[in-house]
């Protein structure tokens, strides 16, 4: 049969070096953009094209089904078809099942889909309460003990000497880990989970002459994308396949190492050029993704890491045209961050770049409620990428839930906020952040509804429990459906492996990124979170906007500082530059008396003093606003509250930046208002 000409003119030098590289160990170090993918691809299809390997005898493994299938179809495209390209899992899957008789006779065995029966049932046996938090946690404690190779009897030893903190007392979590191995043997047969795929094909491979021999006859090129995130169990099962042959390409960053938590080390992709002494080593650094302003931010960021990782540094040369350079913000608090990013992201959309090419990235998942009422209050369509939108979470159906059943109570405190604390510390709202990652993100999601409370009470002073539930309500109902063309909201982690025209890293203060965790845990995990600080960075291709908040909510104590990461890299003239919020007065500007309600903060003065506003221009302002509320859908206090209007009232603005000095008008506002406020307000001058 005819073999396929492979053109290898669209590949730069580098990506051309490591494509035709002779057969044997090859290792190509790839920046964030710079092809590896085109490259591995062009790589497998000259190997075959030379007649050096057949397509049937080629094994790909990728991390996602979804590089898999791309790789396939690249593959395709250029005529070749026949490799096999599969995610970790999947191979091993496919060699247990076939080579299972040789090894295990008749003995039959299913893969286990849903773990949480098992562990929930091993924890209750050892005293440990089987909330759902408590079973991902250890379920997580499990899967990463599995993937670094570690048994039960190990644990409680081996989890000494790292950085991690087990969500229960290590013995307890190794008997939970024991327990649910048992199980696991029924008289049916033997259930597997997807590590024990990995740990069985392994242990034929090594254990069982016959079934190696056959797995390697069939196949002699191996090619390993993202190698700076197998786990040991990933490279026992790779070793296993190799025998002691070389015929392999890895191909991977180790700046973009950001799964450690799951027990992947980038180790292996370091330590490559020393296991195999014969090894051809190619670094790709144009990045054809970024423009130079964001290589070069990213290079600086990265060229600040300590440890084993900074040793092998890739320098990023952006190879599109010149664009803007990345800007910095300082914000007052995260209500008013998120209304200006919406803000800058209806200017983007006014310039023409589509909503699916903008994203919003964060550190956790619970700082998407702010971004996520923003957006929807901008009439800006979103969606939420890697997880539920705020309102669909889980532990945020079950917070509201419990809010209904305590509203039907007649003997409750005036305060919404006090009655929401206590009816939520059931649920997990401890006074501090619990160990445990799902307990954390069960925490953090909880706190942020607490604050969301807190926000409609300062915003309507005289509400209820159960005006707060109808304001939550008609919030999760305002917001727009789930679309492909809409803005994106995702975590630093979601977004890997993704790019945008437009994307904004928020958030950026210190312990969210790093997160409080990472930094009790100690420098390891702190370089982890400025190499997730680096991917986020590195998802952009022409416009990067960076922000922080000095205070979670509107008029709080301005106690953050922004993210060490940023320190040596944001330019000071750029941060001078920002325009500095109009500073609510703390004290009445009529009778000079301190002032103690969000509303009179918000107008300067005590409700009982005087104001000098034409009681006609309030009026007026209140029947434009509720004719806005109907129009949008909304409660009047959505659009603007009364202690705004009376604000607007007293200050009568003439233009929008006036506008913007009136506390409760931010750029959201004035671009969906502002022509309409200032026409109604020049009527009375």
């Amino acid at each position: 049969m005819d073999r396929p000409v492979i053109d290898l003119s669209d590949l730069d030098d580098d990506q051309r070096v490591a494509a035709t590289a002779p057969r044997g160990p090859v290792c190509i170090l790839a920046g964030a953009g710079t092809g590896k993918t085109r490259t591995i691809t062009y790589r497998i299809a000259h190997l075959i094209s030379q007649g050096f390997v057949s397509p049937n005898r080629v094994l790909a493994v990728t991390f996602t089904a979804r590089a898999a299938g791309e790789m396939r179809h690249r593959l395709h495209l250029m005529g070749i078809g026949g490799v096999q390209a599969r995610t970790f899992h999947a191979a091993a899957r496919r060699q247990l099942s076939y080579f299972w008789p040789q090894v295990a006779g008749s003995l039959p065995w299913r893969l286990l889909d849903n773990k949480f029966p098992l562990v929930g049932r091993a924890a209750r046996g050892v005293g440990v309460e089987s909330t759902t938090e408590n079973v991902r946690d250890l379920l997580g404690e499990i899967e990463w003990a599995k993937a670094s190779l570690i048994t039960p009897d190990q644990y409680a030893e081996r989890i000494v000497g790292t950085d991690r903190t087990p969500p229960v007392p290590a013995a307890k979590v190794a008997e939970v880990y024991r327990r649910y191995e048992a199980a696991k043997t029924t008289e049916e047969g033997m259930l597997l989970d997807f590590d024990d795929l990995l740990l069985h094909v392994a242990a034929a491979l090594e254990n069982a002459p016959g079934v190696a021999d056959e797995f390697r006859e069939q196949y002699r090129t191996f090619v390993v994308d993202e190698y700076q995130d197998v786990t040991p169990l990933q490279q026992r099962v790779l070793q296993a396949w190799l025998g002691d042959r070389d015929d392999i390409t890895v191909v991977g960053d180790a700046n973009q190492t950001i799964y450690s938590f799951t027990g992947a080390t980038p180790n292996y992709l370091l330590d490559f050029p020393r296991t195999y002494e014969n090894a051809t080593l190619v670094k790709l650094q144009r990045d054809y993704r970024s423009t130079p302003q964001i290589t070069d931010l990213a290079n600086t960021v990265i060229g600040q890491a300590t440890g084993r990782v900074a040793g092998t540094r890739l320098e990023l040369q952006g190879m599109r045209p010149d664009g803007p350079e990345p800007t910095f913000h300082s914000y007052d608090d995260e209500p008013t961050e998120a209304r200006e990013v919406a803000g800058q992201i209806l200017t983007l959309l006014g310039r023409g770049v589509p909503a699916s090419e903008i994203a919003v990235l964060y550190r956790i998942n619970a700082q998407s409620q702010v971004f996520e009422q923003a957006l929807a209050d901008a009439g800006i369509v979103y969606q939420v990428r890697g997880g539920e939108g705020f309102f669909n979470r889980p532990e945020i159906r079950q917070a509201v839930s419990e809010l209904v059943r305590v509203a039907q109570r007649t003997d409750l405190p005036d305060d919404p906020v006090a009655v929401t604390r206590a009816a939520l510390a059931p649920l997990g709202l401890t006074p501090t952040e619990p160990e445990g990652a799902q307990a954390r993100e069960r925490w953090q999601s909880l706190v942020a509804l607490v604050d969301l409370v807190e926000e409609l009470v300062r915003a309507q002073p005289d509400l209820t429990l159960t005006g707060v539930l109808q304001a939550l309500r008609q919030r999760a109902e305002s917001k727009h459906p789930p679309t492909v063309e809409g803005v994106t909201l995702a975590s630093l982690h979601a977004a890997k492996g993704l790019e945008w025209d437009a994307v904004f890293l928020v958030g950026l203060v210190e312990n969210t990124l790093p997160i409080s965790h990472a930094i009790k845990a100690g420098a390891h995990q702190v370089e982890e979170e400025r190499r997730l600080f680096y991917v986020g960075i590195t998802r952009a291709r022409e416009h990067l906007h960076l922000s922080w908040a000095l205070a979670r909510q509107e008029g709080g104590r301005k106690s953050r500082s922004r993210s060490r990461f940023l320190d040596g890299v944001v330019p000071q003239l750029e941060i001078e530059k920002v325009p500095a919020r109009t500073v609510r007065p703390r004290r009445c500007r009529v009778c000079g008396g301190p002032l103690s309600t969000p509303g009179e903060k918000v107008i300067g003065r005590h409700e009982d003093c005087p104001s000098g506003a034409d009681e006609e221009i309030f009026e007026t302002l209140r029947a434009w606003r509720a004719e806005a509320s109907r129009e949008a859908g909304v409660p009047a206090y959505i659009v603007f509250s009364d202690a705004t209007l009376m604000a607007l009232a007293e200050a009568l603005p003439a233009d929008r930046n006036e506008l913007l000095d009136v506390p409760g008008v931010g750029p959201v506002k004035v671009e969906r208002y502002g022509a309409q406020l200032l026409a109604v307000i020049d009527a009375f001058r």
